[in-house]
């Protein structure tokens, strides 16, 4: 049997389009037409009068955030604990501490409460936080209404972490619209893809040129190579822009097929009371489903989690993965602080994510359905 992978990337057929364009007009550089009309694209799909730089990766799109909300060395910066890595590295990056915070059990994304407590206690040690990372967990958005509410009366900006939310919504607002700046990631497993990449977002025009000077090794405005400031080599390159132009048009195609693999699961799980599928919480939210996950409700859920992840792959040769592991757990950030209780501890310990990618075959569909009846009967 072929392996049935996780999120594999799923080409659009007008991804070469735009490649051959940029071979017969010599436009492999950092630069070019694909770079301006993915940028163009996103924009327009995002709508408010956003500004977006295509940028190597969703990492270096935060690490730029974080530059342009003023961090350095020292500062502390709040991120929800339950995250992929690339959320917290660039913090370290900077020389800036993170200050872990729990998740909510609606959503699993950033704990208002435990938010709370985390400004506080900065503020108190005269350290109060640059920023606060806030990520929409396997494209469900996070609880924005109350996020914002914080920030806004402790004067914190929001760096809105959605690199896997494109296509999601709160209360009729897309994902990538609703921080103070918003990053993307389009890397290959991401909802669409640019083989590698990612953008930042802004209501800034000035805050754009600025992170694309960045981006572009900081090179001022000279006939000759001057630098008055430490720039990065974060630009995206033409050739994978056209990869970004072509996937722009199906995306719409992508957030339909994930919801409806969402509802797949929906379906095989109604009666298995022993397992619960993240949903959304009520109707301000709408996920992209860039990841289908379900958790073990018993007492012995971790067991139960593993017995299930080794028997789809060993017999039926199916990814499935355990729910990211927070960053207050891992060996590089034992150290740091953090604020809240075990919920996303025990969500890791007990949860589950299932292969969602929307170029998933009926065939595969079938299989994985099949998998399920055998294990769980």
């Amino acid at each position: 049997m072929e392996k049935i992978w996780l999120s594999t990337p799923h080409m659009g057929g007008t991804e070469k389009k735009y490649i051959e364009d940029a071979f017969e007009k010599n436009w492999i550089a950092p630069l070019g037409p694909n770079v301006n009309l993915f940028e163009d694209k996103i924009q327009s799909f995002l709508g408010k009068n956003k500004h977006v730089a295509a940028l190597s990766s969703g990492t270096a799109a935060l690490h730029l955030a974080l530059i342009l909300c003023g961090v350095e060395r020292d500062d502390e910066v709040i991120c929800q604990s339950m995250t992929f890595s690339a959320s917290a590295n660039p913090i370290v990056y900077l020389g800036a501490n993170p200050v872990f915070v729990d998740s909510e059990l609606e959503t699993w994304n950033i704990d208002p409460n435990a938010l709370e407590d985390a400004i506080k206690d900065g503020i108190k040690r005269n350290k109060k936080p640059k920023a606060i990372i806030a990520v929409h967990l396997y494209g469900m958005p996070y609880q924005h209404e109350a996020i914002q509410s914080l920030s806004t009366q402790y004067k914190i900006p929001i760096i809105e972490d959605s690199a896997e939310a494109l296509g999601s919504k709160y209360a009729g607002q897309k994902c990538g619209t609703l921080g103070d700046l918003s990053i993307l990631s389009f890397n290959g497993n991401k909802i669409i893809t640019t083989s590698g990449g990612g953008a930042i977002v802004t209501s800034d025009l000035n805050q754009k040129q600025k992170a694309i000077f960045l981006a572009t090794q900081a090179r001022d405005d000279a006939p000759h190579y001057q630098h008055s400031h430490i720039g990065y080599n974060y630009r995206l390159s033409n050739v994978s822009a056209g990869i970004g132009c072509g996937q722009m048009e199906v995306l719409e195609d992508r957030v339909e097929k994930r919801r409806s693999i969402n509802r797949f699961y929906k379906e095989i799980f109604k009666n298995t009371e022993n397992i619960q599928l993240l949903k959304e919480p009520n109707d301000k939210f709408f996920s992209n489903f860039w990841l289908s996950t379900i958790t073990f409700q018993d007492n012995n859920g971790f067991e139960l989690r593993e017995k299930l992840r080794v028997n789809l792959g060993e017999k039926y040769n199916i990814e499935t993965r355990p729910l990211w592991k927070p960053m207050h757990l891992q060996p590089v950030f034992k150290d740091t602080r953090y604020f809240g209780s075990n919920v996303a501890e025990d969500l890791f310990n007990r949860g589950l994510c299932l292969p969602s990618g929307s170029a998933l075959t009926d065939n595969e569909l079938s299989r994985i359905k099949e998998a399920f009846e055998e294990e769980l009967s």
